[in-house]
């Protein structure tokens, strides 16, 4: 035995050796988190030797263990890495990250090659439901339970609990559906009802029971209905009824269902299959059944000599409902298979892609093949590595245009087609501050047509660093590519051919501090020197006062420029710092000589009189003395540290010259404060673009308590001679004035205005909890100076705690075109909540719009006016039992002021009872004359038990005409 010790909580999770070599499974890693003590033993159980390690909790502790993402939690636990087992002595729990569910009991066996566990006296629980089993046992997607006792109302906290159930056998499919046998129904824990088979739906609502009842002129009464079922431990699904009165098949059938583990070699199987009475033709009645089929199989097998099973995946497919007659795919079925195995040296995997059905007339949208694929791991030794692929099958797929042979076969065509790829690489250093490097890939397909395509790519590099810290380099290299053939198929068609060999020789340097040049020359030996790419050079300057970046291209077989990019900024932004430095610097000068004047003056009126020509400090000039070693303020770089100028744009040989930004900004001691002019020249048409100026600025004084912030941008653009801007004042953060317009200078015919101009005071951000906006503006009128049809809109929002007031309104002025002032738009919200189980609330809402022409336009004014709504909590529990609701509802509308079907204000009362694990819901809606009543169930959301309205009582399950 070797004891450990007390140990703490392991950060890192020590992991054992543990990551499990499970055979036919795949590993499983187990990470020790906490435990106090490991001992490991070696014991003879039916004369096989096994190997335990017993893991024991700490004093007032517990052993901790992760499986992957799932947590096991116990007293002690037992590790059989032999046998793969867990075993759980004393109170303990496992988590199932996958289904989300805790078990808990006393020693529970956890197989880690099933992912299994068993156990007695379970405690199951998860976010939805709570399971007490005297007999548990789980494996993946299913959970059995012998003489269980199941509720949803345990998260609750009441005791009894509202409801349950007990049952002799139950299987839970996490995530899907509930299925107990001979079980009985429980109110407040005292049986009522007897169920023999009892199924609870756990998934989403399209996976639930379901009835559907309608009645249309086409097929009259039409019935649709979902019927869960499951067959046996490993089966559950729906059963899919469908009937359509006027159709000439009239009924529809079908199943969708899943199947966990019904043989050892199947993980899951699925198949859904539905019939459906084909639908009409305009108005002609149409024979016959449309098909749907979806047949799909995972698993996997196991294999001698393989690192993991083989895994495999089957689906079979048909789509037939909602396709119309001409569509190519009616009548299609698909096959997909997919297999791979994993082996020390390579991986394996089958693909196989089959079309059944009427023969294709157009060209396939999808490839259909039998493919075997070999891949062998990458080999790796030293510097050298290599990997392979191999591929290899028959094919059907759409044509390629481009091959005349596979063109004369139709639009599709099917053949056999071989496939290698590989990537070989080799790189070494040779010498100090050399190195070598050599790779070749490669991708070449032939087929049984007698076609084939290369893409081969191989390169060769040398590189020799050089000079202070390695800082230059050149490098030499020479690459070969060809890339022809082509293909009967268009899904791996080449696009074009190409054939290169180009070699080259890239130079990178460091020719003095701060600034970088490098130059880069090719020369392809398949290309004539007139079609030799150009060679590069750039430039990067970085040296107070110029920052530089330049890249060109020159062809030096024609003796052109190619293209030119060139950015350059003038100014130097330490020249701020060093300024603010220096006057920090005199100004710890002054103060210092302001002491020490005043400390000779005290010292005269305390001291003996000195000789003459001295001062009381020791100074023959009355001076403090200087320092011993004074330093000398370095000269600025830049002669204006507060203008900056900059450049950018650039040259190409097609386009010629391109526009060019010129910038000149300037930039206060404060670097917040800044200045900038911009203009952009199109020197090809020698126009001028745009031109434009920016500004920033915070306040120097008293910028602790008042800080203010100002920014404005102004530009025109000429070519559509449009003038555009906006600025803002920015006061503590919280207050703004800003300003925004976009005016076209020329007119275009036909308009009333010339842009919009507007002006706004408020808040800065509507995310506060109070704030206010006022906002002027609308369309403007250069050539008349005024608003055509200006508007002024207002917003306020106040918020306390347990109160809201919210009020918003847009009101026409008058303006040159706008004769009216009129309120169109006001909204008004408010809510008060003095108490966490009661708030009152309500709102109005009115808007003005008018049709016609000035002065005979007419007016419809809306206003939907709800004064009241009132919600109560109900129930001593912390958590109220119930909420009664109620408001009051009432909508006007005025047509150039004459009332519309004017109605009474009508209240709207509900009721909802919420016992956490069901709810119940009651309205009465006495404006509209409709009452309802629906209960709700955990994941099956409010189902209707009635609804009477103006169309009669509408009860499910009851046809309704």
């Amino acid at each position: 035995m070797r004891a450990l010790g007390n140990w703490k909580r392991w950060g890192l999770g020590l992991v054992l050796g543990l990551t499990l070599g499970l055979g036919a499974a795949e590993a499983r890693t187990v990470r020790i988190t906490e435990a106090g003590a490991l001992e490991l033993r070696r014991v003879t159980v039916e004369g096989a030797e096994q190997e335990l390690v017993i893991l024991t909790a700490a004093a007032g502790g517990r052993v901790e263990l992760r499986v992957d993402d799932d947590v096991v939690r116990a007293q002690r636990i037992e590790f059989n890495r032999t046998a793969r087992t867990l075993t759980l002595i004393g109170e303990a729990s496992y988590y199932t990250a996958k289904d989300g569910q805790t078990l808990g009991g006393t020693d529970l066996v956890v197989d880690l090659k099933t992912e299994s566990l068993t156990g007695e006296d379970v405690l199951v629980s998860d976010s939805e439901l709570l399971i007490q089993g005297q007999e548990i046992e789980r494996v993946p997607g299913q959970l059995q339970a012998m003489g269980s006792y199941f509720t949803p109302c345990a998260k609750c906290g009441r005791t009894p609990n509202d409801y349950a159930f007990r049952a002799e056998h139950l299987i839970v499919y996490p995530g899907d559906r509930l299925v107990a046998y001979r079980a009985q129904f429980l109110v407040a824990d005292q049986p009522v009802l007897y169920l023999p088979v009892l199924v609870i739906p756990l998934g989403e609502r399209s996976r639930q029971p379901r009835l559907a009842l309608s009645q249309d002129e086409r097929d009259g009464f039409t019935a649709e209905a979902d019927l869960p079922f499951s067959v046996g431990d490993h089966t559950l699904g729906t059963t899919l009824l469908r009937y359509y009165e006027n159709r000439p098949a009239q009924f529809g059938v079908g199943v969708d269902m899943r199947s966990y583990a019904p043989l050892p070699f199947i993980d899951q199987a699925d198949l859904y299959v539905l019939a459906l009475p084909r639908p009409f033709k305009g108005s002609e009645p149409v024979e016959g059944r449309d098909l749907d089929l979806d047949f799909g199989v995972k698993g996997r097998l196991g294999l001698e000599y393989a690192l993991r099973d083989l895994t495999y995946d089957l689906r079979l497919t048909q789509r037939d409902i909602g396709r119309s007659d001409t569509d190519p795919l009616r009548g299609v079925a698909t096959l997909n298979l997919t297999a791979q195995a994993e082996y020390p040296l390579f991986t394996a995997a089958l693909n196989v892609s089959e079309r059944f059905g009427p023969e294709p007339t157009t060209g396939l949208g999808s490839v259909y093949r039998r493919e075997v694929v070999l891949d062998p791991k990458p080999y790796q030794s030293g510097d050298f590595s290599a990997d392979f692929r191999m591929s290899a099958g028959r094919y059907t797929g759409r044509s390629n245009p481009a091959s005349p042979s596979a063109s004369r076969q139709g639009p599709n065509i099917t053949a056999d087609r071989l496939e290698e790829q590989h990537d070989i690489a080799y790189r070494r250093d040779l010498w100090e501050g050399a190195s070598f490097g050599v790779r070749n890939r490669f991708t070449g397909r032939y087929y049984s047509t007698g076609a084939r395509t290369v893409d081969l790519n191989i390169d060769a590099s040398l590189t020799q660093k050089f000079g202070p810290e390695d800082r230059n380099s050149v490098t030499a290299r020479a690459e070969y590519f060809r890339y022809e053939g082509t293909s009967p198929f268009a899904f791996d068609a080449l696009s074009g051919r190409r054939l290169s060999a180009p070699i080259s020789v890239a130079l990178s340097t460091v020719p003095v501090k701060d600034m970088t040049f490098g130059v880069t020359h090719r020369y392809d030996l398949y290309l004539e020197p007139q079609d030799q790419s150009a060679t590069d050079f750039n430039l990067r300057v970085n040296r107070a006062p110029v920052n530089l970046n330049a890249a060109a291209k020159y062809d030096f077989y024609t003796g052109d420029w190619e293209d030119l990019t060139l950015s350059v900024t003038l100014g130097d932004s330490r020249a701020l710092d060093r300024a603010a430095q220096a006057r920090a610097q005199a100004q710890r000068e002054r103060d210092a000589a302001t002491s020490q004047e005043t400390l000779a003056r005290a010292a005269v009126s305390t001291e003996p009189a000195v000789p003459a020509g001295q001062s009381p400090l020791g100074s023959a000039a009355g001076r403090p003395p200087a320092p011993a070693n004074p330093s000398a303020e370095p000269p600025l770089v830049w002669p204006w540290p507060h203008l900056s100028f900059s450049a950018n744009g650039g040259f190409g040989v097609r386009e010629g010259v391109r526009p060019f930004t010129f910038r000149t900004t300037v930039t206060a001691d404060q670097r917040a404060n800044n200045f900038s002019v911009f203009l952009t020249h199109d020197f090809a048409t020698s126009r001028l673009r745009t031109i434009g100026l920016e500004a920033n600025a915070v306040s120097t004084v008293d910028a602790v308590v008042n800080p203010v912030v100002f920014t404005a941008n102004e530009q025109y653009d000429v070519p559509s001679e449009r003038l555009s801007g906006a600025a803002s004042a920015t006061w503590r953060g919280e207050y703004a004035f800003s300003t925004r317009h976009s005016f076209l200078l020329k007119r275009p015919a036909g308009a009333t205005s010339d842009g919009e101009l507007s002006f706004s005071v408020g808040t800065k951000g509507s995310g506060r909890a109070n704030n206010w906006q006022l906002t002027y503006g609308g369309p403007y009128d250069l050539s008349r100076q005024g608003w055509t049809a200006p508007n002024l809109t207002g917003a306020l929002t106040l918020t306390e705690p347990g109160q809201r007031l919210s009020a918003s309104a847009t009101l026409n002025l008058p303006g040159l075109d706008q004769r009216r002032a009129e309120l169109v738009r006001a909204n008004l919200d408010g809510e008060w909540q003095p108490h966490d189980r009661f708030s009152v609330s309500g709102r109005a809402s009115y808007s003005r719009v008018r049709r016609g022409t000035y002065p005979l336009d007419i007016p419809t004014d809306t206003l939907t006016f709800a004064p009241l709504r009132v919600a109560v909590g109900l129930g001593s529990a912390e958590r109220p039992d119930a909420y009664l609701t109620g408001s009051l509802e009432q909508s006007f509308t005025w047509v150039d002021g004459v009332a519309q079907n004017p109605q009474p204000i009508a209240p709207v009362i509900g009721l909802t009872i919420d016992r956490c694990c069901w709810a119940a819901r009651a309205e009465a809606d006495v404006k509209n004359g409709r009452y309802r009543l629906s209960v709700g169930l955990p994941g099956a959301g409010f189902n209707p038990l009635l609804d009477y309205g103006k169309d009669g009582l509408d009860v499910p399950l009851l046809p309704k005409f």
